[in-house]
C-alpha cells in the first residue's frame, strides 16, 4: 500500500532530526517529529477537502441529495454507504474531521455524516488486513461486524435526536450555482470569480477549525511522546473484572492511529493481556481522544459533542 502521506512524514524527519537536532527516539523528538507531521497533514487535509467540497456544492444539486437522504426511506443503506466509505478512509479520528467538515458544509444529513466520522478510523485497512494475521479470522470478522453496527447505531441516534442546532452554524451555510446566479441577477461568474469563491469558500472554514487542530495535535504529540508503553502494559496487563472498562479510559486520552497503535496492541497480548481488553484500549484510542474533541468542539457545541 502507497503511504501518500510519505513525503510529509520525509519533512516532518527532516526538520526534527536534522534542522533541530533532536534525538531520534528520544521522548521529545518523537513528540515534536508527530507534531509536525500532523499538524502539516490534517491543514493540507483541510484545504483540500473544503476545496472540493466547495466546488463540489457550486455545481452538485446537493439540495436534491440532501431531500433525496431524508424525505424517503432507506432502510439503512444510505448510513452502510456512509460506514463503507469510511472503511476505505485511511484516516485516523483527527484526519478524518475535514472530510466530516465537508459533508457537513455540503448539506449531507447529520447521521450520515456521523456514522462516517465513527467508522472511519474504527474500521479500515487495519482492522481488514492486519487483524488476520495478528488475532485470526475469527475476531477479526466480529470486530468488523460489531464496528459496522457500532457506526450505523451512532448515526442513526445522532440523526433520531435532530441534533443540527448543536452544530456550528457557518458549517451549514453553502452556495451553489443557482444561489449565486441569484445573487448576480442571472449573470454567470467568469472562472477567475468562481476559483475565488471557492477558494473563498474553503479557506474560510479551514482557518476556524485550523487552530484547533493545532491545539489537538499539539497535546496529542506530548502524550505520544511522553506515555511510555510499560505503563499501559502494566495496568491493563491486571485480569479483573475492571480491566476493559480502565483500559477504555485509559486509551481516550491517548492518540494514535488504528496501525500504529496495533504493534502496541500485539505487544499487550504476548504480555498476556486479554484479547478484549487490548481490542477495548485499541477502540477507545482511534476514535475517542482529546485532541480529536478539541477539534470537533469548533464543529459543535458541547451537547452534541458529549
Amino acid at each position: 500500500m502507497i503511504d501518500i502521506f510519505l513525503p510529509i512524514q520525509s519533512f516532518a524527519d527532516l526538520i526534527t532530526y536534522r534542522l533541530m537536532t533532536i534525538t531520534q527516539g528520544s521522548y521529545w523528538g518523537d513528540s515534536v517529529n508527530f507534531f509536525i507531521y500532523d499538524v502539516i497533514k490534517i491543514g493540507l487535509l483541510l484545504l483540500v477537502i473544503n476545496y472540493v467540497m466547495a466546488i463540489t456544492r457550486y455545481y452538485f444539486p446537493m439540495e436534491k441529495v440532501r431531500d433525496l437522504l431524508t424525505k424517503r426511506r432507506w432502510f439503512g443503506l444510505d448510513y452502510l454507504f456512509a460506514v463503507l466509505l469510511g472503511m476505505m478512509t485511511p484516516f485516523c479520528s483527527c484526519s478524518s474531521i475535514p472530510l466530516f467538515i465537508g459533508f457537513l458544509s455540503a448539506g449531507i444529513p447529520l447521521g450520515i455524516t456521523f456514522a462516517f466520522l465513527i467508522s472511519s478510523p474504527l474500521i479500515n485497512e487495519s482492522s481488514l488486513f492486519l487483524f488476520p494475521a495478528l488475532f485470526g479470522l475469527r475476531t477479526t470478522i466480529l470486530y468488523n461486524i460489531i464496528g459496522i453496527a457500532i457506526s450505523i447505531a451512532g448515526g442513526m441516534l445522532i440523526q433520531r435526536l435532530h441534533m443540527e442546532k448543536y452544530v456550528e452554524p457557518a458549517l451549514l451555510k453553502f452556495k451553489n450555482k443557482n444561489t449565486l446566479l441569484s445573487e448576480n441577477k442571472g449573470v454567470e461568474p467568469t472562472l477567475k470569480e468562481r476559483l475565488a469563491l471557492w477558494w473563498n469558500d474553503g479557506f474560510e472554514i479551514t482557518k476556524k477549525v485550523y487552530p484547533y487542530v493545532i491545539l489537538g495535535v499539539a497535546i496529542g504529540a506530548i502524550i505520544h511522546g511522553f506515555i511510555p508503553q510499560t505503563l499501559i502494559e502494566k495496568y491493563l496487563g491486571m485480569k479483573a473484572w475492571w480491566s476493559v472498562p480502565a483500559a477504555t479510559l485509559l486509551g481516550v486520552p491517548l492518540y494514535a492511529n488504528s496501525v500504529s497503535v496495533i504493534p502496541v496492541m500485539e505487544a499487550l497480548v504476548g504480555k498476556g493481556v486479554l484479547i478484549g481488553t487490548a481490542l477495548a484500549f485499541m477502540t477507545a484510542t482511534v476514535t475517542l481522544s482529546i485532541p480529536e474533541a478539541l477539534i470537533l468542539k469548533k464543529a459543535m457545541k458541547w451537547p452534541k459533542l458529549i
